[in-house]
């Protein structure tokens, strides 16, 4: 029997009062009223698991730490969500635990993270200790950890229904200590848990094999690029960006007169700048009243542009080209125009700039430390081999080919994940509803 609804307890003053919402099939906060599936019971999770709540010894104290036990935090369980943690980041000692509410939990303990990032769920794979992001259960006899862990995974959309808070969503303990499971017997349990891990396994094959595809795609991809800017022929002569573009950086455009109206023009500002695109949701807006007062700013079709603060981050160098559909805009302070002269094709030097010789240039001269920045003479500084016009052209024609197939490889590659995911879902759903 599928479950279609389940009770779930929202709080006022921190007292339970059930209502129901549909979709969810294995969790509930307060008693449900639903028949759980043949075979199947509803009970309270500290009836079947001890609960346990994290502490953190004192940072005052530095004597507390740098021991050999192991501290759990939230840096570790979210990158690692649904793993069995071996290795943690920091470590406390006896003396923080003995001098605090840390407490060591053991082997197989299933940890919910309930603050600030809601619903990452760890397994200990030794004794260790949490912070108070946490709630813990050790289980008991009635209740076996993996089947909880996979349980928790697969209502991890109802924690946020549970938690509140305005700023930081939290889930209290007194919802923590309401929480009811719908559970087998362990024989079944168990059973479940075979399924799903021998299922699981080979999502996570499949995945890995995408995931490497899809990274040898992009990999073919900036071979050949790079390979551009190793080469010499004939005609390749040695020059300066300073020497082959018209460089401007944009204007300080006032914040205070900025507008929401889809009537006025957007302002193209570093933010809105990706690796080798424009994103547009997050867009500033200058009157358009006033445009004609900033025409040298107006950015035109084939334009590169850069971010001059922040040029680098680890998905890579901030760069794009402007098409029509991103025109009217405007250029603002801290954000550079490139358009090459005449022996300098704009097509080629959004290759050259997306290069890793000017990325290495940039990560070489830029500036400052809370906000690493460059200045326009940093990019007309930078030194290049460039082609004649005619191999310019067929150099990005050529690359603009690749571009393509590897945008519809990755395009390929990334509905397979998605599928994987969906499909790792519709087992979990499947399991706690009774139906594996």
């Amino acid at each position: 029997m599928k479950i279609k609804q389940r009770p779930v307890t929202t709080t006022g003053g921190r007292e339970a009062t059930t209502r129901i919402i549909p979709g969810d099939y294995a969790l509930a906060v307060g008693m449900p009223t639903t028949l759980p599936p043949a075979g199947w019971k509803w009970t309270k999770l500290t009836d079947v698991a001890r609960l346990e709540s994290g502490h953190t010894p004192s940072r005052k104290h530095p004597e507390y730490w740098d021991g050999s036990l192991p501290w759990l935090c939230l840096t570790d369980a979210r990158p690692n969500h649904g793993s069995v943690i071996i290795h943690t980041s920091e470590h406390t000692n006896a003396l923080g635990i003995a001098n605090s509410s840390a407490r060591l939990l053991p082997k197989d303990t299933v940890c919910l993270s309930r603050t600030a990032s809601v619903g990452y769920v760890v397994v200990m794979g030794q004794e260790m200790a949490t912070s108070q992001d946490f709630v813990n259960w050790v289980c008991s006899e009635k209740l076996d950890h993996q089947f909880l862990k996979n349980l928790l995974i697969a209502e991890n959309g109802a924690f946020r229904r549970f938690s509140s808070g305005a700023v930081h969503q939290t889930i209290y303990f007194p919802e923590v200590k309401a929480f009811h499971v719908c559970i087998p017997p362990l024989a079944e349990q168990r059973r479940i848990v075979g399924i799903l891990d021998e299922a699981f396994e080979g999502i996570a094959t499949a995945k890995a094999n995408a995931e490497k595809n899809l990274q040898n795609a992009r990999a073919l991809f900036e071979s050949h690029l790079q390979s551009v800017f190793t080469q010499r022929g004939d005609g390749w002569v040695e020059t300066t960006l300073g020497k082959e573009v018209d460089l401007l950086a944009g204007f300080a455009f006032k914040s205070k007169q900025y507008t929401a109206s889809e009537n006025d023009i957007r302002l193209l500002r570093g933010d809105n700048i990706v690796q080798g695109s424009l994103r547009w949701d997050d867009v500033k807006r200058w009157p358009v009243s006033d445009a004609e007062d900033y025409e040298r700013y107006q950015l035109g079709t084939g334009d590169v542009v850069l971010a001059m603060d922040r040029p680098w981050v680890k998905a890579g160098l901030k760069r794009a080209q402007i098409t029509s559909d991103d025109l009217p805009c405007l250029l603002v302070q801290r954000t550079a125009r490139l358009r090459g002269n005449g022996t300098l094709q704009n097509r080629f030097l959004l290759l050259l700039i997306s290069s890793q010789a000017f990325t290495r240039h940039i990560l070489g001269v830029q500036t400052g430390i809370g906000v690493p920045h460059i200045s326009g003479q940093q990019i007309k500084d930078f030194q290049f081999p460039k082609p004649p016009v005619k191999q310019q052209i067929r150099i990005a024609d050529q690359l603009d080919e690749l571009s393509a197939e590897t945008q519809r490889l990755e395009s390929i590659y990334q509905q397979k994940l998605a599928a994987l995911d969906d499909l790792k879902k519709s087992l979990l759903h499947q399991a706690f509803s009774g139906e594996l």
